[in-house]
């Protein structure tokens, strides 16, 4: 072979090697490419935490004067956007989570106050696509962990209701219908309401352990059966343990994106703090159980970082309704004491208590924690709802509806706010509050016209004279006078007769 030969093969060669190492490279960096694009196109974690009882007051990144810190939820707050004017969309805890499931005012389903008691059948409709459907349907895997607290089909042993006899007539052997599972979950864990029958936890739509003992009168909690070594102090860390293993499954099981609804059971009576919180908040075993609240959180979302999830995940926190403020004596205590035997104000400067249409029953605290264009450590002053979570997360996806037309009808999306813009359409908003009893207010910018002389609510009791107000109703200035003090109801018949229409409007 003459040395042109050779320099030929070389030359063909090294034309060869060249071409085949851009051809490799240009194939990785396509790779790269769509792996980078999958990454980016890669639906969001979501979870929400709703808190049970906690006002707005309770927590230090809201409170200047909090006599306790709350670390884990004040890093969700500067991690996120943290909402100043939110509210739930009722007083009381099962509305509130009809709402948020549903998109959907309570009032507007056959539960006009209060909420549902034991042995009650489920609340939500079945023909409406639920949050949780919703989700199921965008390929998300989905669960419900803590308190229910909308509804079951308890099965009994004869053709008489649960409701008819406490209970006693529930056939643990069978499924129990109507539950998480029906409205759109893959999974459940959780007692239902922790303080009422039956006391145990139910996993799926099965019973872990059948009550076979009455529970004792010494046990916070309505009567009826209670599973052997029942502890109500329990119920807050196996909650959170699930929680906690559900999202670590999820970075191992599979590649589908998950929705976690997390329903605490806290600080809710039975006010019962483990041994690692007792006297730790100074204020009480209430304060140390707001400090069980956040040590849950925390715990949350360490588990989503050691599994290498929280880079991709949304968290929505936020409270079904304000604070009733009981110290926690004998479990439960009475109503504002927290306030007048420690001086903590679990609802801040806010007037008014759980069950209450004043601020205080139903302003609580939102904020929201996460990446995909979610500003981060801002504070947003705009009149907001946890109602408005379906639609929100619906917009997050870019998914319409499906046909269901009076899914999320009274959800509004706020993703706008939390990528730091401006949203005329938020601002021009109406939100109606709903108290305890049924009262009515709207909300219509810094305006809030009450249907009432009265609060609806757990302040009623305190004071049966209305705080001396005889008018038909209430109407407020928030901007002028954020503790409802100065009514002008009747110096302003023109703002009354503008949101009486807008309700009726609405209503």
């Amino acid at each position: 072979m003459t040395l042109d030969e050779i320099d030929n093969r070389i030359n063909r060669a090294t034309t060869f090697y060249l071409l085949n190492t851009l051809g490799c490279l240009l194939a990785f960096l396509t790779i790269l490419s769509c792996s980078s694009e999958q990454e980016v196109g890669k639906k969001p974690n979501i979870i929400i935490i709703l808190a049970d009882d906690m006002g707005y007051g309770d927590l230090s990144c809201y409170n200047v004067e909090a006599k306790f810190q709350t670390p884990h939820i004040d890093r969700l707050a500067s991690e996120g956007m943290l909402f100043t004017d939110a509210h739930s969309p009722s007083a009381v805890c099962t509305p509130t989570r009809y709402s948020i499931l549903t998109g959907r005012y309570a009032w507007r389903s056959r539960l006009k106050k209060w909420v549902l008691w034991e042995w009650d059948s489920p609340l939500i409709e079945p023909e409406h696509t639920t949050l949780a459907k919703f989700l199921q349907q965008q390929n998300y895997t989905t669960a419900a962990i803590g308190k229910w607290h909308l509804g079951w089909n308890w099965p009994t042993m004869d053709s008489v209701t649960a409701k008819e006899v406490n209970g006693e007539n529930v056939d643990y052997n069978q499924p129990i219908l109507g539950g998480p599972l029906s409205y759109g979950f893959d999974y459940y864990f959780g007692d239902d309401v922790p303080n009422f029958p039956p006391y145990t936890f139910i996993e799926n739509d099965r019973v872990v352990k059948v009550p076979t003992k009455d529970k004792p009168d010494t046990m916070f909690g309505k009567a009826g059966k209670m599973a052997s070594g029942w502890k109500l102090e329990n119920v807050m860390p196996s909650i959170t343990e699930k929680a906690v293993t559900y999202i670590r499954d999820q970075k191992n099981s599979t590649d589908q994106p998950f929705f976690l609804y997390f329903a605490l059971t806290a600080p809710h009576t039975p006010i019962v703090p483990t041994l690692d919180f007792k006297d730790k908040s100074t204020v009480g075993l209430y304060g140390d159980f707001v400090l069980e609240v956040d040590w849950s959180v925390g715990q949350l979302v360490e588990a989503l970082e050691q599994s290498g999830q929280r880079e991709n995940t949304i968290i929505f926190f936020t409270s079904d309704n304000g604070s009733p403020a009981r110290d926690g004596t004998d479990q439960s205590g009475a109503i504002g004491s927290v306030m007048t035997n420690f001086g903590h104000y679990p609802n801040g400067n806010l007037r008014g208590l759980k069950a209450d249409i004043w601020e205080g029953g139903h302003r609580v605290p939102f904020m929201v924690s996460g990446n995909n264009g979610i500003k981060k450590g801002q504070v947003n002053d705009d009149l907001v709802s946890s109602i408005d979570l379906y639609q929100t997360i619906a917009d997050l996806l870019k998914t319409p509806f499906p046909g269901d037309e009076k899914a999320q009808e009274d959800s509004y999306s706020i993703l706008s706010l939390l990528k730091g813009k401006e949203d005329d359409a938020l601002k021009n908003r109406s939100l109606i509050h709903h108290s305890g009893t049924g009262v009515f207010a709207i909300r219509k910018g810094s305006w809030k016209l009450i249907l009432s002389d009265i609060s609806g609510g757990f302040s009623d009791n305190l004071n049966p004279n209305g705080y001396g107000i005889v008018t038909e109703g209430q109407l407020y200035n928030l901007e002028n006078d954020f503790g409802e003090n100065e009514n002008l109801y009747d110096t302003r018949p023109d703002k009354v007769a503008e949101l009486k229409s807008l309700l009726a409007d609405i209503h």
